[in-house]
């Protein structure tokens, strides 16, 4: 490949990367990523914190925080994985429901914006 092809594709996957979907996308792996984390973290701490070591644990009002800017699907996967908050009803519930209204809202606007208007 020539450098003015190369130049050519790296300057489309920029403009990809700053379009709003780029955004979007870059955003929500971040902040799943993050989340998946921070419930791994806090996992970790809760098995810290029963031995009676001094602990400063991520507040639940944080991790739902977390899923509900986006990270949904890295809280569930947090959960699985780490197997941490699966008996709080509200994180039982709460995430998924969170995720459900992640994928409704934005494919009901969708819907009205493109099919019903």
């Amino acid at each position: 490949m020539n450098t003015a092809m190369l130049s050519a594709q790296s300057g489309s996957v920029w403009s990809w990367v700053f379009s709003p979907l780029g955004l979007l996308v870059c955003w929500l792996a971040v902040i799943n990523l993050l989340t998946f984390f921070a419930f791994g973290v806090d996992k970790w701490k809760a098995k810290r914190k029963v031995k009676k070591e001094s602990v400063r644990r991520i507040p639940e009002k944080t991790l739902l925080m977390l899923a509900a800017i986006g990270g949904s699907v890295g809280a569930l996967l947090g959960m699985r994985v780490w197997r941490h908050k699966t008996l709080h009803r509200v994180f039982r519930l709460g995430v998924p429901l969170i995720l459900a209204l992640q994928i409704i809202i934005p494919f009901g606007l969708w819907l009205y914006i493109n099919v019903i208007r």
